[in-house]
């Protein structure tokens, strides 16, 4: 696979009156053609800034992109003037926003929003849209799409009007799909179907950022995983090999958690402490007052990202030295 996207040193703030918010703080990370590349971490921090940064939708003021560069396909997609990016935006990247229904407005029919976007970005007419949408709406598994293109969003329940952003995102076949916990406030069955629509996009050659807190998702649907912590990435490695030998604290212990939960009779496992402020991040290792392997050195210094193996990186002086888990097996060709 030939590589597709490759961040390097971004940094995401916010000037607010309280101070400078570090949402995202130097991350480098790199997406491959076709790849499934999930980011994880507790809520706060960063993985959803880190996506809208890519598309340069932070809103300005209080949040600016200070650092870094973003290589899609070469191009730096940061730097793009604003009539390239919205080339590219949508077009070549697409994504599926956390709040789906805020990405819709309530005031137009799903239909005609879906053939606004196809004919922005393409040369055809109103009748071949809306015949590309129907489609979609379809494929999608909305039942008589026809009479849903006459809908407005809130005639919609949430599954319905994910499965409209889905459709939405990849009906122009994008080369990257990003995803932003798109099964949020969903229920399990329909959750489901949502992981289902998102793994058929393996079939075509779409990659697709995976951003969520649900490492069990991760487990199913990604090849390599990204763990943020306090607005850095912990740790970097393919998903079979983060789950059975991890190499950072946080990691291990976010899997300890998801251990707990699927045992019977056992207690939930929980991180104590608390995530540190983004205000003020504290010196050295960002996870150390929560770690149990912390060290004075962590307190003082910024442990660099070492490897520990096949494209498995890890930002702690004691990485890999935690030891394997009893994590699940995925089978041939899933």
């Amino acid at each position: 696979m030939g590589q597709l996207l490759d961040v390097k040193g971004l940094k995401t703030q916010f000037f607010t009156q309280d101070g400078i918010v570090h949402a995202v703080n130097g991350i480098s990370y790199t997406v491959n053609e076709g790849e499934t590349l999930g980011i994880v971490g507790e809520s706060g921090c960063g993985k959803s800034v880190t996506a809208m940064s890519l598309l340069r939708l932070i809103p300005s003021p209080p949040g600016r992109i200070v650092a870094g560069s973003a290589l899609f396909r070469g191009h730096d997609i940061l730097a793009l003037p604003p009539a390239d990016l919205r080339h590219v935006r949508g077009r070549r990247i697409a994504m599926i926003f956390q709040e789906p229904s805020a990405a819709l407005s309530p005031l137009l029919r799903v239909g005609d929003q879906m053939v606004e976007v196809l004919r922005t970005h393409g040369d055809m007419t109103d009748e071949a849209a809306r015949r590309i949408a129907t489609g979609w709406l379809h494929k999608v598994g909305i039942p008589d799409p026809e009479e849903r293109m006459l809908a407005y969003p809130f005639h919609l329940s949430g599954g319905m009007i994910q499965r409209v952003m889905i459709a939405m995102a990849m009906m122009l076949e994008p080369d990257l799909l990003i995803a932003d916990e798109p099964t949020t406030a969903l229920d399990v069955t329909i959750q489901a179907q949502i992981l289902d629509l998102l793994r058929a996009t393996r079939q075509s050659d779409t990659a697709l950022i995976l951003i969520t807190h649900d490492m069990g998702v991760v487990w199913e649907m990604c090849d390599r995983i990204v763990v943020m912590y306090a607005s850095r990435i912990v740790e970097e490695a393919p998903c079979e090999q983060l789950f059975h030998a991890p190499g950072h604290p946080y990691t291990r212990a976010l899997l300890d958690s998801l251990q707990s939960m699927n045992q019977a009779g056992s207690r939930l496992t929980a991180i104590e402490g608390q995530v540190p402020s983004p205000l003020a991040y504290p010196p050295g290792c960002r996870f150390a007052a929560r770690c149990p392997h912390a060290m004075d050195r962590c307190r003082r210094e910024q442990p660099p990202h070492q490897r520990i193996g096949p494209d498995h990186h890890s930002a702690c002086f004691l990485a890999g030295t935690f030891g394997a888990t009893r994590g699940p097996r995925k089978e041939a060709g899933s």
